[in-house]
């Protein structure tokens, strides 16, 4: 029946539907639809009482226009969720009046919070006498009845409590009472005393607005401009104050609003009465109750607080246990039109900016101003149950919707998507030019190297009669003298060609020292040995055979040193692509005791700086 009416025949009632499946409602009605709205929002809780529900009622542009609400659907509900009547709608419709909404289930979950901006002034009151509910009423006058305050009492110890407590984020002085005279306890008796004094004739029963009238005299012009305007008054919500009576301090806390913040809809001139919105709410005697008024600095610490408490929350219950949450995905502000950039001090963007702040690295903020939000008071954070805490239109207020996944899933951020694309490119592009460098490299010293690629020299070394190894000398007078006018040449003639590779490369490396020793003598060569070991700020020689005796241990065992080289003379280049510190980080991971670093230049392809270059890779593995 009401789930066919409303648009959801069926909607939770599949046989894959598991019970931590809690259905999801976004609710966007038009404002004309508000004086169904409650009865539709009781509704959806009676029917999901597991069900969460947040949105806002649409905006228009100014009162004189008429707001719209458009409907698409693939597939058609079935029904008019405007409240319209059975009868088929098209997928697509544009509504005056009636109520969009999404159904989400799934592998979803959403946190809700609310900011109501109101901030408490006066004392803390009880209800001692309601509206008078007498035989013969009609169905209006009894709901009118049930949702009027007669008449309040200050609530002494709730109010003293409050007074002692800090406020949060407030400091107040107080240029009457000489604190620094007194020891604490004198001081809080003097306060108490004052205040009592200042609400002396609220301990008699009265009408709220004569209530009204008296809290006023000791509000700022600002805060007795807007009394004037429009008459807050809060009910307290489960019927205790609480382990902290204060507001903001409860908020940060994650404890959630004390108080249930209404505007009144019309006051009683003969007997001082105030009535909220029929229906809205249902005062009980004894209740307690507080004056309230709207104020842009106190927006800007409420909306701090609530996020501060959120975080608190998500934090214990990772910490002790509880749910261990995936990263948010997204987060929906919902403010009031009246919540823009002139409540908080001409800043724009400060709430979704706060949003952005406790979630960091969020993908996605987004949301609408509306005439007004829907859902829960406390939503999911300060976990209030009962009626305390079920779905109403909140004016003058914004809501948070924090979006994230049960599985912590990982999601689709386009954003994040274009991130990875351009790091991706721009690695690839670094490993690309990487890539270039190390093959101009290798090409550079492969035309530096000499090969033996003859047969000669392919050939094995002779050996001995007794088994050793024979390498003959390199000629170096193998040459014929000739005379050209005052200069001697030496003509190379008959040169000798060695007869093995090993021979090749001996005879190489032994041209290569005679030209170094002509550049740099050895005593020279061990002078700057010396100065370098006694600079500071040079790099100081290291053990090498030390690490090789202690891979080798006390009984001498076999201990590997790994060789980093380019290439060999006779079969070229080693690998495609030779990067020195990449090999020695792996070679230093592997646990190696010392690594040899091949440097010559003729034969292998090195360098000196080769050496440098491995030592620095060294330090930084």
């Amino acid at each position: 029946g009401w789930k066919r009416e409303v648009g959801l025949a069926g909607f939770g009632e599949d046989e894959n539907t598991k019970e931590e499946d809690e259905p999801i409602f976004m609710l966007i009605p038009s404002p004309a639809f508000q004086t169904n709205l409650e009865d539709f929002l009781r509704g959806l809780q009676f029917a999901f009482p597991q069900g969460q529900t947040f949105g806002g009622i649409a905006s228009t542009v100014s009162s004189l226009s008429r707001a719209r609400i458009f409907a698409y659907s693939a597939k058609s509900a079935g029904g008019n969720a405007g409240g319209g009547g059975a009868s088929s709608v098209p997928d697509n419709s544009v509504y005056g009046d009636g109520c969009v909404g999404v159904a989400l289930k799934g592998d979803l979950r959403i946190d809700t919070m609310v900011a109501q901006n109101a901030k408490p002034v006066g004392g803390v009151y009880r209800v001692v006498a309601a509206g008078r509910q007498t035989p013969g009423m009609t169905e209006r006058e009894d709901e009118a009845a049930r949702s009027t305050i007669g008449a309040i009492v200050l609530d002494e110890a709730a109010t003293v409590e409050d007074a002692e407590g800090e406020e949060y984020g407030v400091e107040e002085e107080d240029d009457e009472i000489n604190v620094e005279a007194m020891s604490a306890e004198e001081a809080k008796e003097a306060k108490r005393a004052k205040l009592m004094a200042e609400y002396a004739k609220a301990r008699i029963p009265k009408p709220p607005l004569a209530e009204a009238n008296f809290v006023m005299k000791a509000l700022s012009d600002d805060d007795q401009a807007f009394m004037r305007s429009a008459l807050l008054i809060g009910l307290e919500r489960g019927g205790g104050i609480g382990s902290t009576p204060n507001e903001l301090a409860r908020l940060a806390k994650g404890e959630g609003h004390r108080f249930t913040v209404r505007q009144v809809a019309s006051a009683g001139m003969k007997d001082g009465s105030v009535t909220f919105p029929l229906g809205s709410v249902d005062v009980s005697v004894g209740a307690r109750c507080r004056f309230f008024v709207r104020d842009g600095d106190f927006a800007k610490k409420e909306v701090e607080a609530l996020w501060t408490g959120y975080k608190k929350k998500e934090l214990e219950g990772t910490l002790l246990g509880g749910d261990n949450l995936g990263p948010p995905t997204a987060c929906f502000v919902l403010p009031t039109l009246d919540r823009g950039a002139k409540l908080f001090g001409g800043k724009t963007g400060y709430e979704s900016g706060m949003a952005s702040e406790y979630l960091s690295g969020i993908p996605s903020i987004s949301g609408f101003f509306a005439n007004g939000v829907l859902g829960k008071l406390d939503g999911t954070i300060a976990g209030t149950l009962g009626s305390a805490n079920d779905n109403m239109l909140h004016g003058s207020s914004s809501q948070y919707v924090v979006f994230r996944s049960k599985t912590k899933r990982p999601f689709y951020s386009p954003r994040k998507a274009k991130a990875e694309a351009v790091d991706a490119a721009a690695l690839k592009a670094e490993e690309e030019s990487a890539e270039r460098e190390l093959a101009a490299e290798d090409e550079k010293r492969t035309l530096m190297s000499k090969t033996f690629g003859g047969d000669e020299s392919s050939a094995a070394a002779p050996r001995s009669e007794d088994g050793e190894l024979v390498v003959r000398r390199r000629e170096i007078h193998s040459g014929r003298a000739m005379s050209v006018s005052t200069v001697e040449w030496s003509v190379a003639e008959k040169m000798a060609k060695p007869t093995s590779a090993l021979e090749g490369y001996m005879w190489e490396k032994e041209t290569q020292v005679d030209r170094l020793r002509e550049r740099i003598s050895l005593a020279l060569l061990l002078s700057q040995t010396k100065m370098a070991m006694a600079d500071p700020t040079k790099p100081k020689p290291r053990d090498w055979i030390g690490p090789v005796k202690r891979a080798a241990g006390d009984n001498g065992s076999f201990v590997i040193i790994p060789e980093c080289k380019r290439m060999e003379p006779v079969s070229g280049s080693l690998r495609k692509r030779y990067d020195l510190s990449k090999l020695v980080k792996q070679l230093a991971a592997a646990g190696v005791p010392a690594i040899s670093v091949n440097s010559d230049g003729v034969l292998f392809g090195g360098t000196m700086e080769d050496i440098t270059k491995a030592r620095e890779a060294l330090d930084a593995a």
